[in-house]
């Protein structure tokens, strides 16, 4: 109010010359206030931007962790080779963030990880889980025509969110595979809702069809099950569905807790053990066929390429040379090892080879 006095006419020209200090003061004081206000907004808004800024880096820390794909493979004793070999192909074809469970039991934990730390794959990033065989006491049929299915590892896909718990996703491998594809392909397979994995299908490409005649390979339920008994039959299933192989897949954890998939799994397992339902003198494998009852109609399928198989069913070379050179993923599912066989393609196996630093496990080729 006293900067602004009443004035009369007398008193204008005493007024002129008292308004000019009043003005240079206004300005004075707007000018204190800018810079006061200058100040409050780097200290309010400058520096929480630096916070978000951060908050932004956490943020990406956490999408790479979940950006992890876990791969789950087994290490068994006398077959170490293989498991290297089938690391080396996934590590060296990607640049994806992979996480390995490196499943085995007690007595080759410490081989694995020497050979893994002596060697170019010390980079890499993984878990050495131990297997416990016990889980599956009163599980297996004793009977089989090849005692190396009976194997404790064999089992360790139904126990898949035990082992890799944290993860929503998981890729399974057998050991003797080599991966030439990008890993996160397979990883990004897309898996319908309900679903709890996806598989290959055995009826998928036509270049496997002309194998799977020439060296008689089953590739429907009716190789696997047995439809002369009852449970079998109370299924529903018809014995002309088409198969898929479990050596390969992708699989929702998420999914796999929900419908409680190792209990039903372990349920058929017993069931076979009371009414021998299956084994591995009829489709060559005693892991599989629960597999197939669990599954069905609750699994999606991955491509093919991605699956490529047989290559250990017969030493002599099955598949054409263009789908070898197409695929992005090669199993030598069968009796025929490439470490321990001159079999089909071997050489493609060998170049992923890195030799034991410990000497313990050699090629030998018969």
């Amino acid at each position: 109010m006293s900067a602004r006095p009443l004035m009369n006419n007398a008193d204008c020209k005493h007024t002129r010359y008292t308004i000019r200090p009043l003005f240079v003061n206004h300005i004075l004081l707007f000018l204190l206030v800018l810079t006061f206000c200058a100040i409050w907004y780097s200290t309010i808004y400058k520096a929480p931007a630096l916070k978000e800024n951060e908050d932004v880096a956490l943020e990406v820390e956490e999408d790479e962790e979940e950006d992890v794909i876990p791969v789950v493979i087994c290490a068994a004793a006398g077959r170490l080779g293989a498991t290297i070999a089938a690391i080396n192909s996934i590590y060296s074809n990607t640049n994806a963030n992979v996480l390995f469970y490196i499943i085995g039991l007690k007595n080759s934990l410490i081989h694995i990880r020497k050979w893994i730390e002596e060697t170019q794959l010390s980079e890499i990033q993984y878990k050495i889980v131990e297997f416990n065989p016990m889980v599956l006491k009163g599980k297996i049929h004793p009977d089989a025509a090849i005692p190396e299915l009976l194997q404790p590892l064999n089992f360790v896909r139904f126990y898949l969110p035990l082992l890799a718990s944290e993860h929503e996703k998981v890729v399974y491998l057998d050991d003797d595979v080599i991966v030439l594809g990008d890993i996160q392909e397979l990883y990004n397979t897309k898996i319908s809702t309900g679903h709890i994995a996806a598989f290959s299908d055995d009826c998928d490409l036509p270049s496997l069809q002309e194998v799977i005649q020439r060296v008689g390979i089953q590739n429907t339920y009716m190789g696997f099950l047995d439809y002369r008994k009852k449970t079998i039959q109370k299924l529903g299933i018809s014995p002309s569905t088409c198969s898929f192989n479990p050596g390969v897949f992708v699989a929702n954890m998420t999914e796999w807790r929900q419908q409680h998939i190792t209990k039903k799994l372990e349920k058929w397992m017993k069931k076979n053990v009371e009414e021998n339902l299956y084994s591995s003198t009829i489709g060559g494998g005693v892991s599989t066929p629960p597999m197939l009852i669990v599954f069905h109609e609750k699994h999606s399928v991955i491509a093919p390429a991605w699956h490529i198989r047989h290559l250990g069913l017969s030493p002599d070379e099955q598949l054409s040379q263009n789908v070898v050179q197409d695929a992005k993923l090669l199993h030598w599912n069968g009796r025929y090892k490439p470490w321990r066989s001159s079999c089909s393609h071997y050489k493609l196996w060998e170049k992923w080879f890195i030799p034991d630093p410990t000497g313990k496990f050699r090629i030998h080729r018969i």
